[in-house]
C-alpha cells in the first residue's frame, strides 16, 4: 500500500472513494481498466490521507442531506480497511450529520459496522448492496479468491435482514462458459429470496472487457481454464460487451423468478430507490423554514 494526498473525497454525484485498487482479485474486476489512469499496480492499494477529515469538512457545506454512495470503484472492506478504518469513520460521520448511506461491497467484513449501519437506518436510511455472482464455493473461489465466498455473503445478508438492514444484490458480472447457466442464476435468486433483498440488479448475462482487465482476465483463462481464451477470442473479438450465448433465455428466467417473489428487477426502479433520501416530517418543516 501507499499513500497519496487528495483536496476532495465528495465526488458531484455523492460518492465516495476511500482507497483505489484492490486486493480480492477477482479475475474479471472492470476496475483494473486503463481508462480508469490508476499510476500504481492494481494490488498497491493507495490510501487517501485525511479521508475523513476532508469527507467532514465537504458533508458539513452540503445544504441538504442525501444519499452517500460508497463501493463502486473499489470494496470498502478490503484487508487494509482492518487497520485504516476509513469506511467504518466516514459511516460514523454520515451518521454524524444525519445523511444516508448506500454501500456497495463483497465481503461479509460488512458485519463489523452493523451497530452504526442501524444507527444511521434509524436516523435516515442504509442500504446494503452485496455482490453475488457464482453459487458455487468451489468456483466462487477461483473467480472471487481473496474475499468472502457468495456462501458468506448470503450468511452476512441474513445477518442484515435480522437486523433490519435492507439490501440489494448486484447480480453481475456472469461469465460466458463459466457460471451462465441456470443453476448458477437459479441458485443465487433463491438466496435473494431466502434474504428478503429488496431487489436484484442485473446488467446481462456476460462482462465487460477493455484494455487493463482484458489482460488479466485470460491471464487467468489462461491459468485455471485453458482453451477458453481461445474461445473468448474467436466469440468475442475486441469487443467491450460480452454477452451469453444464453443472454435472452437467462434474462427471461430472470424476470420471471424475480417478478415471482417480490424482488425489485428493473433497474430504473432499483437506481431510484437506492438513490432516494427518506424526508422525515421534521426536516420537511425545517427546510421548508429555509
Amino acid at each position: 500500500m501507499h499513500y497519496a494526498e487528495y483536496k476532495t473525497i465528495l465526488s458531484p454525484k455523492n460518492g465516495v472513494n476511500l482507497y483505489r485498487g484492490c486486493t480480492h482479485g477477482c479475475i474479471y474486476c472492470d476496475s483494473r481498466s486503463a481508462c480508469y489512469q490508476m499510476k500504481h499496480d492494481f494490488e498497491d492499494v493507495q490510501v487517501k490521507r485525511r479521508a475523513s477529515q476532508i469527507l467532514e469538512a465537504e458533508l458539513r457545506r452540503k445544504r441538504k442531506p442525501c444519499m452517500i454512495a460508497t463501493g463502486a470503484m473499489y470494496d470498502p472492506y478490503i484487508p487494509l480497511e482492518n487497520k485504516f478504518e476509513l469506511t467504518r469513520q466516514s459511516l460514523a460521520l454520515i451518521l454524524k450529520y444525519k445523511f444516508g448511506v448506500a454501500l456497495q461491497t463483497k465481503s461479509a467484513g460488512v458485519l463489523r459496522d452493523l451497530a452504526l449501519l442501524k444507527a444511521i437506518h434509524a436516523q435516515t436510511k442504509a442500504v446494503v448492496q452485496m455482490t453475488l455472482t457464482t453459487y458455487d464455493e468451489d468456483l466462487c473461489r477461483i473467480l472471487e479468491p481473496h474475499v468472502s465466498t457468495t456462501a458468506d455473503r448470503f450468511e452476512a445478508l441474513l445477518a442484515l435482514k435480522q437486523a433490519g438492514i435492507p439490501s440489494v444484490v448486484w447480480l453481475c458480472p456472469l461469465l460466458p462458459f463459466i457460471n451462465d447457466t441456470e443453476e448458477n442464476l437459479l441458485g443465487i435468486l433463491g438466496y435473494c429470496r431466502d434474504a428478503q433483498v429488496k431487489g436484484v440488479l442485473c446488467f446481462g448475462f456476460g462482462l465487460t472487457l477493455r484494455e487493463g482487465n482484458r489482460e488479466y482476465f485470460y491471464q487467468k483463462l489462461d491459468q485455471f481454464f485453458p482453451g477458453l481464451k481461445q474461445r473468448y477470442m474467436r466469440q468475442f473479438g475486441n469487443s467491450y460487451s460480452c454477452l451469453s450465448p444464453k443472454h435472452e433465455a437467462l434474462m427471461q428466467i430472470f424476470h420471471q423468478r424475480c417478478a415471482e417473489w417480490g424482488l425489485m428487477h428493473r433497474q430504473e426502479e432499483i437506481f431510484s430507490y437506492l438513490n432516494s433520501f427518506p424526508v422525515r416530517e421534521e426536516q420537511s418543516s425545517l427546510w421548508e423554514g429555509l
